[in-house]
């Protein structure tokens, strides 16, 4: 039977078939952070469950508030925090130490290609980059989780979204994930995984495909995924070169999760980059986009360049060409937030950290912060943001502000002009 890349890491993991089309998987990792797993820990507590399946396999951070803001965040990091050190797990990042989860893990080198891979965050889609599987989970199949190393799932469909071509200058990945989403609509995948492939897709860094997988979430999806390649090795190679003899080696091993040619796909999308330009959600739905240029001129109080969507060190060397040399508006409060402590050192050294504070930004340690509305940022009622976060839900980044979600370089250029508008990095079709 000719299976895809889902279906393939599906049957590498199943151990039981409980009904007719749901399966239980083993686990090659848990990831854990301070505002879902607390609630997880403190029942299985109740319940005399308090055991982990293999502490090496949980990966525990503090990183949506970071440090704590309040009492109550505080007693939430307090909770992962005396439980790892109780059950011995080793990887737990805390303050000092930590970055926003879907940046700081792969980066660790805790995610690899064919994984299976649970988290109480709905954005645990975006390891679908590396061609693993990653999905969010709620409070009950992460407790399990935790406790027995495993989860169940129903056989995946997959929705196959097919990018030919070459993105345009100034158009970046988070233009085309916007224009995907909006074509499928914000159900249009659910219960599905998103592969994408094509000439496009081969193009794009692994900061990239992170950015197009962790928004798969935004169509419904449970997981975005992409098959694992040369760039995927080269990426790994570092973490992973103890383990192969060569990046040949590696290379051939991913392989052979590739989907096969006659793979059944629930439905088919076809994007056509040439056509595409920089985008801009309107409303509060990622599915309603307009381009940059249908939304030019509006007036913005604030740009938030940060998440696990966008604060990849990639995306910062783009905000950099955009800010060096020139101000932030003066009415733009600009906050730039680089998503782990290696992407800010890096940056550091690269000067853009310079260059964003010569600009008038604010540069913040890691965090997730303001993308949900919980510290570093949130806007007031009636306030404006252009922000190269994932999500544009009403009161997302504070009650009664409104959230337009952009790129890096869209969100730089924002903050220069005071209101939406085009980068210079985008040509528009002239050379």
């Amino acid at each position: 039977m000719e299976r895809t890349i889902a279906q393939k890491i599906f049957d590498e993991h199943i151990i039981d078939e409980p009904f007719p089309g749901t399966y239980v998987l083993r686990l090659d990792a848990v990831f854990c952070h301070e505002i879902t797993t607390p609630i997880a820990i403190n029942d299985l507590v109740t319940r005399g469950k308090d055991r982990a399946f293999d502490p090496s396999k949980i990966k525990a951070v503090i990183d949506h508030v970071s440090p704590a803001k309040d009492s109550q965040s505080a007693l939430q990091g307090k909770i992962l925090r005396d439980w790892a050190r109780r059950h011995n797990i080793k990887d737990f990042f805390d303050i000092g130490r930590n970055g926003v989860c879907h940046a700081l893990f792969p980066e660790q080198g805790f995610v690899r290609p064919g994984m299976v891979i649970i988290m109480g965050d709905s954005h645990t889609c975006t390891y679908g980059a590396f061609g693993a599987f990653g999905a969010g989970v709620g409070t009950t199949d992460l407790e399990v989780g935790i406790l027995k190393g495993v989860c169940a799932f129903q056989r995946p469909r997959t929705y196959r979204v097919i990018v030919n071509g070459t993105l345009p200058a100034g158009v970046f990945a988070k233009d085309l994930i916007l224009h995907i989403i909006s074509r499928i609509g914000v159900n249009g995948a659910t219960n599905m995984v998103i592969e994408f492939i094509g000439p496009c897709i081969k193009s794009l860094s692994m900061e990239s495909r992170m950015t197009l997988c962790n928004m798969a979430i935004e169509a419904g999806a449970t997981c975005g995924i992409c098959e694992p390649d040369e760039e995927t090795v080269r990426y790994l190679w570092p973490l992973i070169q103890h383990e192969y003899g060569s990046p040949e080696t590696a290379l051939k091993q991913f392989r052979h999760l590739a989907s096969d040619p006659g793979a059944a796909y629930e439905q088919n999308l076809e994007v056509d980059t040439s056509l595409l330009e920089p985008l801009v959600t309107v409303g509060y739905k990622p599915d309603t986009v307009k381009t940059v240029r249908e939304m030019e001129g509006t007036p913005v109080d604030q740009v938030y360049i940060g998440s696990c969507t966008n604060g990849r060190i990639e995306d910062l060397r783009i905000v950099a060409q955009v800010l060096r040399g020139n101000k932030v508006h003066e009415r733009v409060r600009a906050i730039v937030v680089p998503a782990t402590p290696q992407i800010f050192r890096q940056a550091l050294d690269e000067g853009i950290i310079a260059t964003c504070i010569d600009a008038g930004c604010c540069v913040t340690n890691p965090t997730c912060g303001a993308c949900l509305g919980m510290s570093n940022g949130v806007l007031a009622e009636g306030e404006v943001c252009v922000a190269t976060t994932n999500r544009n839900f009403y009161g997302r980044m504070g009650k009664g502000g409104m959230v337009h979600l952009a790129s890096p370089a869209t969100a730089a250029a924002t903050a220069l002009a005071g209101c939406i508008t085009n980068s210079p990095l985008y040509t528009g079709g002239r050379s």
